[in-house]
């Protein structure tokens, strides 16, 4: 695997936007005859063009940082960009398909690993966990204003009843929460047991703690707005493994400077890294982890060989199975 050297002779070239990838995932492409050229963690749009356009990028493995329209249009022998996960918010999908190129990603890759980080993040925010180490890290011990909770028989609300937020629910149940879900696209027979909200308002209207598990999009952006905050029950806990845009952020602030939300947990934030300055970086009611939910040893290992196996069969003539493909190659171009 490469950085920023040139390309060493290989049939392709597969830029890949985050500086490492997993070894099973790099022996698929380097045996189909790729060269892997890596980048800083998040690079910007015009060092990953520059970068498309020096290597003549036959693929972008795409895991940290926007692929924009300008990143798609750098080399003309690209034919797909592979999601090294299942979130495509960071692929201008338009631009993709008025080039014809093929975009991919990675269904159910990481959907238990994000699970297990959601639900501990869940129990962390009704036990208090953090308050309560700060006060004991300050040499206090009982008698502060913290407050532990029973999770049993506390109201979970979701938003997204996909892969992961099935998970979720099953976790959640294993402790005796009441479990609600809205998602119109998630089939009935998917529900189960879990009450299925017949809209977000009859969702938010009985839930305490409330879970994100929905894609980003022009639908669902800050689909979490001061209207759905001051919408839930006390004691009002959030919990986003999800997409930052997914909530608006300055009315989180203020709900939880009121104290209408009581605590937040936050894996995604709309500008990732998070400025410096971002107040939710360090509010004492918000716990907040790098975007890490799905970055498990063996998650990281699923999501980097099934972006591979895209690859390797969009460049190789192969079939790429259906259920990865977001937007089709265009006809007559491999991996259809």
């Amino acid at each position: 695997m490469t950085g920023t050297s040139p390309p060493i002779g290989n049939r392709f070239n597969v830029v890949m936007t985050a500086p490492t990838l997993a070894a099973p995932a790099l022996a698929l492409l380097e045996q189909a005859g790729c060269t892997v050229h890596t980048t800083p963690p998040y690079p910007d749009a015009p060092a990953l063009a520059a970068l498309v356009a020096r290597v003549q990028a036959d693929a972008i493995l795409c895991r940290q940082g926007r692929v924009d329209a300008s990143v798609l249009a750098a080399s003309p022998l690209l034919r797909i960009v592979a999601r090294h996960g299942v979130g495509v918010d960071e692929v201008d999908l338009a631009a993709a398909a008025s080039r014809g190129v093929l975009v991919t990603n990675a269904p159910g890759s990481n959907a238990a690993a994000v699970a297990e980080h959601a639900l501990a993040l869940i129990l962390a925010l009704v036990k208090d966990l953090l308050p309560l180490r700060d006060h004991v890290s300050a040499g206090g011990w009982r008698g502060g204003t913290t407050q532990v909770r029973d999770v049993s028989g506390m109201r979970l609300g979701l938003i997204g009843f996909g892969a992961i937020g099935r998970r979720v629910a099953r976790l959640a149940l294993g402790f005796d929460m009441a479990v609600a879900a809205f998602d119109p696209a998630a089939p009935a027979e998917a529900f189960g047991t879990v009450r299925r909200a017949p809209d977000l308002a009859a969702l938010l209207a009985g839930t305490q703690v409330l879970s994100l598990h929905c894609p980003l999009t022009p639908a669902t952006r800050h689909i979490v707005d001061a209207a759905a905050l001051a919408a839930l029950s006390p004691p009002a806990l959030i919990v986003n493994t999800a997409r930052g845009g997914l909530i608006d952020e300055a009315a989180l602030f203020a709900a939880l400077e009121s104290g209408r939300v009581n605590g937040a947990a936050l894996d995604v934030f709309e500008r990732e890294p998070p400025a410096p300055e971002d107040p939710l970086r360090r509010h004492p009611r918000v716990i907040a982890t790098p975007h890490v939910a799905g970055v498990t040893d063996q998650a990281l290992v699923t999501m980097g060989v099934m972006a591979a196996e895209c690859i390797v069969a969009a460049l190789t003539g192969g079939t790429v199975p259906p259920e990865r493909v977001v937007v089709p190659a265009r006809p007559g171009q491999p991996g259809l």
